[in-house]
Protein backbone atom coordinates (compact mmCIF):
# COMPACT_ATOMS: atom_id res chain seq x y z
CA UNK A 1 0.00 0.00 0.00
CA UNK A 2 1.23 3.79 -1.13
CA UNK A 3 1.98 5.90 1.55
CA UNK A 4 -0.84 8.18 -0.14
CA UNK A 5 -3.56 5.30 0.76
CA UNK A 6 -2.26 4.85 3.88
CA UNK A 7 -3.07 8.42 5.08
CA UNK A 8 -6.51 8.50 2.84
CA UNK A 9 -7.54 5.23 5.15
CA UNK A 10 -6.65 6.93 8.19
CA UNK A 11 -8.58 9.55 7.97
CA UNK A 12 -11.64 7.79 6.02
CA UNK A 13 -11.29 4.44 7.47
CA UNK A 14 -11.23 0.96 5.62
CA UNK A 15 -14.15 0.54 4.12
CA UNK A 16 -15.72 -2.10 1.24
CA UNK A 17 -18.57 -0.05 0.47
CA UNK A 18 -18.07 0.50 -3.43
CA UNK A 19 -18.81 4.03 -3.84
CA UNK A 20 -16.58 5.01 -1.22
CA UNK A 21 -13.73 3.37 -2.80
CA UNK A 22 -14.44 4.84 -5.93
CA UNK A 23 -14.52 8.02 -4.36
CA UNK A 24 -11.10 7.49 -2.38
CA UNK A 25 -9.60 6.15 -5.56
CA UNK A 26 -10.58 8.94 -7.56
CA UNK A 27 -9.63 11.52 -4.60
CA UNK A 28 -5.97 9.55 -5.28
CA UNK A 29 -5.45 10.36 -8.81
CA UNK A 30 -6.19 14.29 -7.94
CA UNK A 31 -4.23 14.96 -4.94
CA UNK A 32 -1.29 12.49 -7.29
CA UNK A 33 -2.07 14.97 -9.99
CA UNK A 34 -1.53 18.03 -6.96
CA UNK A 35 1.78 16.35 -6.30
CA UNK A 36 3.01 16.04 -9.54
CA UNK A 37 2.81 19.63 -9.61
CA UNK A 38 4.42 20.72 -5.90
CA UNK A 39 7.29 18.17 -7.85
CA UNK A 40 7.81 20.77 -10.72
CA UNK A 41 7.31 23.45 -8.19
CA UNK A 42 10.59 22.61 -6.43
CA UNK A 43 12.41 21.73 -9.33
CA UNK A 44 11.43 24.99 -10.77
CA UNK A 45 12.99 26.58 -8.10
CA UNK A 46 16.43 25.62 -8.77
CA UNK A 47 16.25 27.13 -12.56
CA UNK A 48 18.03 30.09 -11.27
CA UNK A 49 21.00 28.81 -8.55
CA UNK A 50 22.40 26.04 -11.25
CA UNK A 51 22.25 28.19 -13.48
CA UNK A 52 23.84 31.19 -11.55
CA UNK A 53 27.13 30.96 -13.49
CA UNK A 54 25.77 31.56 -16.28
CA UNK A 55 23.02 33.73 -15.64
CA UNK A 56 25.85 35.75 -13.73
CA UNK A 57 27.59 36.21 -17.12
CA UNK A 58 24.89 37.25 -19.29
CA UNK A 59 23.75 39.63 -17.08
CA UNK A 60 26.62 41.55 -15.86
CA UNK A 61 25.90 40.82 -12.06
CA UNK A 62 28.24 40.80 -9.01
CA UNK A 63 28.30 37.14 -6.46
CA UNK A 64 26.32 39.46 -4.08
CA UNK A 65 23.78 40.10 -6.48
CA UNK A 66 23.72 36.74 -8.20
CA UNK A 67 23.22 35.15 -4.20
CA UNK A 68 20.28 37.73 -3.86
CA UNK A 69 18.60 36.27 -7.30
CA UNK A 70 19.13 33.10 -6.48
CA UNK A 71 16.87 32.91 -3.51
CA UNK A 72 15.06 36.45 -4.09
CA UNK A 73 11.49 33.27 -5.21
CA UNK A 74 11.30 33.57 -1.32
CA UNK A 75 10.51 36.87 -0.82
CA UNK A 76 7.72 36.56 -3.15
CA UNK A 77 6.81 33.55 -1.16
CA UNK A 78 7.42 35.50 1.85
CA UNK A 79 5.15 38.25 1.08
CA UNK A 80 2.15 36.15 -0.48
CA UNK A 81 1.94 33.65 2.48
CA UNK A 82 -0.74 35.55 4.74
CA UNK A 83 -2.56 37.15 1.53
CA UNK A 84 -2.65 33.48 -0.26
CA UNK A 85 -4.72 32.25 3.58
CA UNK A 86 -7.43 35.24 3.12
CA UNK A 87 -7.45 34.41 -0.47
CA UNK A 88 -7.99 30.49 0.24
CA UNK A 89 -11.16 31.87 2.88
CA UNK A 90 -12.59 33.76 0.33
CA UNK A 91 -12.08 32.03 -2.79
CA UNK A 92 -11.28 28.60 -2.78
CA UNK A 93 -8.29 26.27 -2.30
CA UNK A 94 -8.79 25.38 -5.70
CA UNK A 95 -8.69 28.89 -7.52
CA UNK A 96 -6.03 29.55 -5.54
CA UNK A 97 -3.58 27.14 -6.18
CA UNK A 98 -3.93 27.48 -10.36
CA UNK A 99 -3.31 31.27 -9.95
CA UNK A 100 -0.22 29.99 -8.27
CA UNK A 101 0.85 27.63 -10.83
CA UNK A 102 0.28 30.04 -13.82
CA UNK A 103 2.04 32.98 -11.90
CA UNK A 104 5.23 30.65 -11.15
CA UNK A 105 4.94 29.15 -14.57
CA UNK A 106 4.55 32.56 -16.56
CA UNK A 107 7.60 33.69 -14.30
CA UNK A 108 9.63 30.87 -15.31
CA UNK A 109 9.20 31.72 -19.30
CA UNK A 110 9.75 35.22 -18.31
CA UNK A 111 13.29 34.35 -17.29
CA UNK A 112 14.76 33.99 -20.42
CA UNK A 113 13.54 37.74 -21.40
CA UNK A 114 15.66 39.49 -18.30
CA UNK A 115 17.92 41.87 -19.24
CA UNK A 116 19.63 42.73 -15.88
CA UNK A 117 19.83 42.35 -12.51
CA UNK A 118 15.71 44.76 -11.57
CA UNK A 119 14.25 42.79 -14.60
CA UNK A 120 15.23 39.85 -13.23
CA UNK A 121 14.24 40.83 -9.27
CA UNK A 122 10.73 41.44 -10.76
CA UNK A 123 10.17 37.96 -12.78
CA UNK A 124 11.60 35.69 -9.52
CA UNK A 125 9.34 37.43 -7.17
CA UNK A 126 6.43 36.96 -9.39
CA UNK A 127 7.35 32.77 -9.59
CA UNK A 128 7.88 32.72 -5.43
CA UNK A 129 4.54 34.61 -5.03
CA UNK A 130 3.15 31.88 -7.58
CA UNK A 131 4.93 29.46 -5.62
CA UNK A 132 3.57 30.65 -1.88
CA UNK A 133 -0.26 30.20 -3.90
CA UNK A 134 0.30 26.32 -4.35
CA UNK A 135 2.24 25.84 -0.98
CA UNK A 136 -0.28 27.30 1.08
CA UNK A 137 -3.05 25.93 -0.87
CA UNK A 138 -1.68 22.50 -0.56
CA UNK A 139 -0.70 22.59 3.02
CA UNK A 140 -4.05 23.27 4.20
CA UNK A 141 -5.84 20.88 1.89
CA UNK A 142 -3.22 18.10 3.26
CA UNK A 143 -4.22 19.27 7.22
CA UNK A 144 -7.68 19.59 6.40
CA UNK A 145 -8.46 16.33 4.37
CA UNK A 146 -5.76 14.41 5.90
CA UNK A 147 -7.02 15.69 9.08
CA UNK A 148 -6.24 12.62 11.25
CA UNK A 149 -2.32 12.71 9.76
CA UNK A 150 -1.29 15.96 9.61
CA UNK A 151 1.89 16.37 10.08
CA UNK A 152 2.67 12.83 7.84
CA UNK A 153 0.28 14.40 5.25
CA UNK A 154 2.33 17.69 5.22
CA UNK A 155 5.32 14.87 5.18
CA UNK A 156 3.80 13.42 2.23
CA UNK A 157 3.71 16.91 0.14
CA UNK A 158 7.50 17.82 1.37
CA UNK A 159 8.54 14.14 -0.65
CA UNK A 160 7.56 15.94 -4.04
CA UNK A 161 9.44 18.86 -2.44
CA UNK A 162 12.34 15.98 -2.30
CA UNK A 163 11.34 14.67 -5.58
CA UNK A 164 11.93 17.95 -7.61
CA UNK A 165 15.05 18.72 -5.76
CA UNK A 166 16.44 15.35 -6.56
CA UNK A 167 14.92 15.57 -10.74
CA UNK A 168 15.35 19.18 -10.98
CA UNK A 169 18.81 19.84 -10.95
CA UNK A 170 19.80 16.43 -12.67
CA UNK A 171 17.11 17.67 -15.38
CA UNK A 172 18.77 21.24 -15.49
CA UNK A 173 22.09 20.31 -15.53
CA UNK A 174 21.88 17.95 -18.77
CA UNK A 175 19.37 19.99 -20.36
CA UNK A 176 21.69 23.16 -19.80
CA UNK A 177 24.57 20.85 -21.43
CA UNK A 178 23.26 19.06 -24.11
CA UNK A 179 21.56 22.22 -25.46
CA UNK A 180 24.47 24.42 -24.63
CA UNK A 181 22.14 27.31 -24.02
CA UNK A 182 20.96 28.29 -20.52
CA UNK A 183 17.34 29.16 -21.54
CA UNK A 184 15.89 25.90 -22.23
CA UNK A 185 15.48 24.36 -18.75
CA UNK A 186 13.15 27.62 -18.21
CA UNK A 187 11.25 27.42 -21.32
CA UNK A 188 10.74 23.48 -21.00
CA UNK A 189 9.92 24.20 -16.94
CA UNK A 190 7.59 27.22 -17.70
CA UNK A 191 6.10 25.36 -20.63
CA UNK A 192 5.28 22.02 -18.48
CA UNK A 193 3.60 24.58 -15.69
CA UNK A 194 1.56 25.58 -18.22
CA UNK A 195 0.18 22.19 -19.06
CA UNK A 196 -0.25 21.13 -15.57
CA UNK A 197 -2.04 23.90 -14.70
CA UNK A 198 -4.60 23.75 -17.37
CA UNK A 199 -5.14 19.67 -15.98
CA UNK A 200 -5.77 20.52 -12.48
CA UNK A 201 -8.57 23.26 -13.81
CA UNK A 202 -10.60 19.55 -15.45
CA UNK A 203 -9.62 16.96 -13.09
CA UNK A 204 -9.50 18.18 -9.49
CA UNK A 205 -12.88 19.16 -8.11
CA UNK A 206 -13.96 21.05 -5.51
CA UNK A 207 -15.70 18.25 -3.08
CA UNK A 208 -11.71 17.12 -3.13
CA UNK A 209 -9.98 20.74 -2.98
CA UNK A 210 -12.30 22.31 -0.55
CA UNK A 211 -13.48 19.13 1.71
CA UNK A 212 -13.64 20.22 5.59
CA UNK A 213 -15.49 17.13 6.26
CA UNK A 214 -12.55 15.50 8.07
CA UNK A 215 -11.38 18.02 9.95
CA UNK A 216 -15.14 18.51 11.69
CA UNK A 217 -15.17 15.04 12.38
CA UNK A 218 -11.58 14.99 14.63
CA UNK A 219 -12.51 17.42 17.96
CA UNK A 220 -11.53 20.94 18.13
CA UNK A 221 -9.40 20.71 21.06
CA UNK A 222 -5.88 22.31 22.10
CA UNK A 223 -4.13 25.18 20.04
CA UNK A 224 -4.61 29.13 20.15
CA UNK A 225 -7.39 30.40 18.01
CA UNK A 226 -4.80 33.58 16.89
CA UNK A 227 -1.54 33.73 15.32
CA UNK A 228 -0.71 35.98 18.30
CA UNK A 229 0.25 33.15 20.82
CA UNK A 230 3.45 31.95 22.34
CA UNK A 231 3.94 28.82 20.06
CA UNK A 232 3.72 30.50 16.79
CA UNK A 233 6.00 33.51 17.67
CA UNK A 234 8.90 30.72 18.65
CA UNK A 235 8.14 28.93 15.64
CA UNK A 236 7.97 31.94 13.33
CA UNK A 237 11.65 33.11 14.59
CA UNK A 238 12.53 29.46 13.85
CA UNK A 239 11.09 29.30 10.34
CA UNK A 240 12.94 32.50 9.78
CA UNK A 241 16.47 30.91 10.71
CA UNK A 242 15.42 27.65 9.14
CA UNK A 243 14.92 29.64 6.05
CA UNK A 244 17.91 31.89 5.93
CA UNK A 245 19.95 28.24 7.10
CA UNK A 246 18.81 25.99 4.08
CA UNK A 247 18.50 28.65 1.31
CA UNK A 248 21.82 30.06 1.89
CA UNK A 249 23.04 26.30 1.56
CA UNK A 250 20.59 26.02 -2.13
CA UNK A 251 21.55 29.28 -3.39
CA UNK A 252 25.39 29.26 -3.73
CA UNK A 253 26.31 26.00 -3.09
CA UNK A 254 26.23 25.27 -7.02
CA UNK A 255 28.03 28.08 -7.42
CA UNK A 256 30.69 26.48 -5.04
CA UNK A 257 30.85 23.65 -6.93
CA UNK A 258 31.24 25.32 -10.37
CA UNK A 259 33.81 28.14 -9.23
CA UNK A 260 35.78 26.55 -6.44
CA UNK A 261 35.54 22.63 -7.37
CA UNK A 262 35.51 23.09 -10.80
CA UNK A 263 32.43 20.66 -11.66
CA UNK A 264 30.29 20.95 -14.81
CA UNK A 265 26.69 21.48 -14.33
CA UNK A 266 25.85 18.15 -14.69
CA UNK A 267 28.63 17.00 -12.20
CA UNK A 268 26.65 19.60 -10.07
CA UNK A 269 23.33 18.14 -10.82
CA UNK A 270 24.65 14.73 -9.74
CA UNK A 271 25.33 16.29 -5.61
CA UNK A 272 22.44 18.32 -5.31
CA UNK A 273 20.00 16.19 -6.18
CA UNK A 274 21.23 14.00 -3.02
CA UNK A 275 19.94 16.59 -1.39
CA UNK A 276 16.38 15.46 -2.91
CA UNK A 277 17.18 12.51 -2.58
CA UNK A 278 17.54 13.01 1.27
CA UNK A 279 13.46 15.28 0.80
CA UNK A 280 12.44 12.04 -0.23
CA UNK A 281 12.39 10.95 3.65
CA UNK A 282 10.03 13.54 4.77
CA UNK A 283 6.96 11.23 5.14
CA UNK A 284 9.23 9.07 7.87
CA UNK A 285 10.16 12.86 9.13
CA UNK A 286 6.61 13.81 9.75
CA UNK A 287 5.10 10.52 11.32
CA UNK A 288 8.12 11.45 13.79
CA UNK A 289 5.98 14.83 14.53
CA UNK A 290 3.01 12.89 14.79
CA UNK A 291 4.88 10.42 17.54
CA UNK A 292 7.24 12.32 19.49
CA UNK A 293 7.53 16.13 20.53
CA UNK A 294 8.64 18.71 18.14
CA UNK A 295 11.33 19.70 20.69
CA UNK A 296 12.92 16.48 20.66
CA UNK A 297 12.66 16.02 16.72
CA UNK A 298 13.61 19.89 16.14
CA UNK A 299 16.34 19.47 18.48
CA UNK A 300 18.51 16.70 17.41
CA UNK A 301 17.91 17.61 13.50
CA UNK A 302 19.73 21.22 14.45
CA UNK A 303 22.19 19.97 16.09
CA UNK A 304 23.24 17.83 12.59
CA UNK A 305 23.22 20.98 10.68
CA UNK A 306 25.42 22.20 13.41
CA UNK A 307 28.14 20.00 12.89
CA UNK A 308 27.77 19.52 8.70
CA UNK A 309 28.13 23.31 8.27
CA UNK A 310 31.74 22.93 9.42
CA UNK A 311 32.72 20.61 6.54
CA UNK A 312 30.28 22.00 3.13
CA UNK A 313 32.62 24.21 1.94
CA UNK A 314 35.47 22.36 2.29
CA UNK A 315 37.33 22.53 -1.44
CA UNK A 316 39.43 19.42 -2.34
CA UNK A 317 36.55 16.77 -0.95
CA UNK A 318 35.52 13.35 -3.14
CA UNK A 319 32.74 13.96 -5.17
CA UNK A 320 31.03 10.78 -3.06
CA UNK A 321 31.62 12.98 -0.01
CA UNK A 322 30.24 16.15 -1.44
CA UNK A 323 27.15 13.90 -2.52
CA UNK A 324 26.59 12.25 1.23
CA UNK A 325 26.41 15.85 2.70
CA UNK A 326 24.10 17.05 0.33
CA UNK A 327 22.03 13.94 1.48
CA UNK A 328 22.49 14.39 5.13
CA UNK A 329 20.97 18.29 4.94
CA UNK A 330 18.73 17.16 3.12
CA UNK A 331 17.20 14.01 5.49
CA UNK A 332 17.58 16.51 8.44
CA UNK A 333 17.16 19.79 7.31
CA UNK A 334 14.51 19.27 4.38
CA UNK A 335 12.90 16.49 5.60
CA UNK A 336 12.50 16.89 8.95
CA UNK A 337 13.39 20.03 10.00
CA UNK A 338 10.94 21.89 7.27
CA UNK A 339 8.01 18.89 7.71
CA UNK A 340 7.95 19.45 11.61
CA UNK A 341 7.95 23.26 11.40
CA UNK A 342 5.54 23.06 8.80
CA UNK A 343 3.47 20.07 11.19
CA UNK A 344 4.24 22.73 14.41
CA UNK A 345 2.60 26.05 12.83
CA UNK A 346 -0.66 24.03 12.35
CA UNK A 347 -0.40 22.55 15.40
CA UNK A 348 -0.19 25.83 17.65
CA UNK A 349 -3.49 26.64 16.17
CA UNK A 350 -7.07 25.04 16.48
CA UNK A 351 -7.15 22.18 13.97
CA UNK A 352 -9.99 24.81 11.56
CA UNK A 353 -7.64 27.04 11.39
CA UNK A 354 -5.05 24.98 9.17
CA UNK A 355 -5.17 27.46 6.69
CA UNK A 356 -3.70 30.15 8.77
CA UNK A 357 -1.36 27.86 10.30
CA UNK A 358 0.37 27.01 6.80
CA UNK A 359 -0.06 30.66 5.62
CA UNK A 360 2.35 31.74 8.78
CA UNK A 361 4.75 29.17 8.36
CA UNK A 362 5.28 29.56 4.52
CA UNK A 363 5.49 33.55 5.11
CA UNK A 364 8.03 33.16 8.23
CA UNK A 365 10.23 30.35 6.22
CA UNK A 366 9.96 32.03 3.05
CA UNK A 367 10.56 35.72 4.65
CA UNK A 368 13.86 34.49 6.02
CA UNK A 369 15.27 32.97 3.19
CA UNK A 370 14.93 35.57 0.89
CA UNK A 371 17.74 36.76 2.75
CA UNK A 372 19.63 33.72 2.35
CA UNK A 373 21.76 33.99 -0.37
CA UNK A 374 22.66 37.54 0.05
CA UNK A 375 23.76 36.77 3.22
CA UNK A 376 25.89 33.82 2.27
CA UNK A 377 27.61 36.06 -1.06
CA UNK A 378 28.35 38.72 1.12
CA UNK A 379 29.86 36.33 3.57
CA UNK A 380 31.94 34.82 1.06
CA UNK A 381 32.37 37.66 -0.19
CA UNK A 382 34.74 39.13 2.52
CA UNK A 383 35.29 36.29 4.29
CA UNK A 384 35.36 33.22 2.41
CA UNK A 385 33.44 30.09 1.69
CA UNK A 386 34.45 27.97 5.08
CA UNK A 387 33.42 31.06 7.29
CA UNK A 388 29.98 31.61 5.48
CA UNK A 389 29.33 28.11 6.43
CA UNK A 390 30.53 28.44 9.67
CA UNK A 391 28.32 31.61 10.17
CA UNK A 392 25.38 30.82 8.20
CA UNK A 393 24.60 27.05 9.17
CA UNK A 394 26.53 25.99 12.06
CA UNK A 395 25.66 29.27 13.96
CA UNK A 396 22.32 29.61 12.89
CA UNK A 397 21.35 25.96 13.66
CA UNK A 398 22.33 26.61 17.23
CA UNK A 399 20.54 29.35 17.98
CA UNK A 400 17.44 27.36 16.13
CA UNK A 401 17.89 24.91 19.02
CA UNK A 402 18.34 27.01 22.10
CA UNK A 403 15.35 28.97 20.41
CA UNK A 404 13.55 25.52 20.57
CA UNK A 405 13.46 24.61 24.28
CA UNK A 406 11.16 27.56 24.56
CA UNK A 407 8.36 25.85 22.77
CA UNK A 408 5.16 24.73 24.94
CA UNK A 409 4.16 21.06 23.30
CA UNK A 410 0.87 21.28 25.68
CA UNK A 411 -0.31 24.31 24.39
CA UNK A 412 -0.84 22.73 20.98
CA UNK A 413 -3.22 21.26 19.27
CA UNK A 414 -4.39 17.27 19.44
Amino acid sequence: MSQLEQIIEQTEGKSDNPEQSGLRKVALVMFGLLLLTYTLMAADRYLVSMLGTDIRTALGLSLPQMGALTTMFTLGIGIAGLPAGALIARYSRKAVLLAGVVLFSTATLLFTQASGFASMFVFIVMQGIGMSFLATSMFALSASYFASSRVAAVGLVNVCFGLGSFLGPWSIGNLRDSSGRWETPMLVFGLVGIVLAVAIAVVVRQWFSEAQHAAHHNKDTGGSDSLINHNTMILTVLSALYGITVYGFLGLYPTFMVDIVHFTHAQVGGVMKFFGLGSLTAFFGGMLGDRFPAKVVLTSSSLVLVVLGFFLYLPGLSMGMYKLMALIFGVFGAAIVYTNLAGSHIKALRRSLASKGSSMFVSSVYGGAALGGFTMGELVSHRGWEFAGHIQISLLSLIAVILTFWLRPDEMSR
